[in-house]
């Protein structure tokens, strides 16, 4: 073999660099990669500051929203209470006048039913309805039944009696009346 032949068949040192070349471009970032990476952490940093901002937001809602259910919670009776005083006072008045060595019976007992119509007034202002059923069919959504009794005037089924007074809230029952339903007319076998 000879020196010609054997060069053309080992590598020379001009052809080792052409094979490291890629390696150099990729491993240094390009300029347009860096900028990218760069808006990328930014905008993260933004979301991230967003979140917490949002998060604490929520809280502070959370937070005043007890708050106020409290306060509501407390104070909502405050109008209906205001609305009673009157009547308060006018109990008042009622019982020094009772008190009174001349005190009239009848006057009294018309100071009293007057106090009770203001009272119903102010109570109805408010959503409150009384429930007296008197001569009407019984309803058990309305009505509680605690005894039956027969009756020639009233018909089957409808109140004869009202023992207690129910009352309802804006459509919302609160007690049911205390009623005694008829029986009707009595047979003969049950009046034996």
């Amino acid at each position: 073999m000879n020196e010609s032949e054997s060069s053309a068949t080992e590598p020379t040192p001009s052809n080792a660099p052409a094979a490291s070349a890629p390696e150099s471009t990729s491993a240094a970032p390009s300029p347009d990669l860096t900028a990218q990476l760069v808006a990328a952490k930014k905008e993260a940093a933004d979301n991230y500051d967003r979140y917490v901002r949002s998060v604490a937001d929520m809280d502070n809602f959370r937070r005043r929203t007890v708050r106020e259910k409290e306060e509501l919670r407390q104070f909502a009776s405050s109008k209906v209470l205001e609305d009673l005083l009157p009547v308060l006072d006018n109990l008042s008045l009622g019982l020094a006048a009772a008190k009174a060595p001349n005190a009239d019976l009848k006057t009294l007992v018309g100071g009293i039913g007057m106090v009770a119509e203001q009272l119903k007034t102010s109570l109805a202002s408010h959503g409150l309805k009384e429930i007296n059923p008197l001569g009407q069919p019984f309803d058990p959504n309305l009505h509680e039944a605690i005894s039956q009794q027969p009756s020639a005037d009233i018909a089957d089924g409808s109140v004869i009696t009202v023992v207690r007074t129910g009352y309802s809230l804006n459509g919302r029952l609160l007690r049911p009346a205390s009623v005694i339903v008829s029986t009707g007319v009595a047979s003969a076998e049950a009046q034996a």
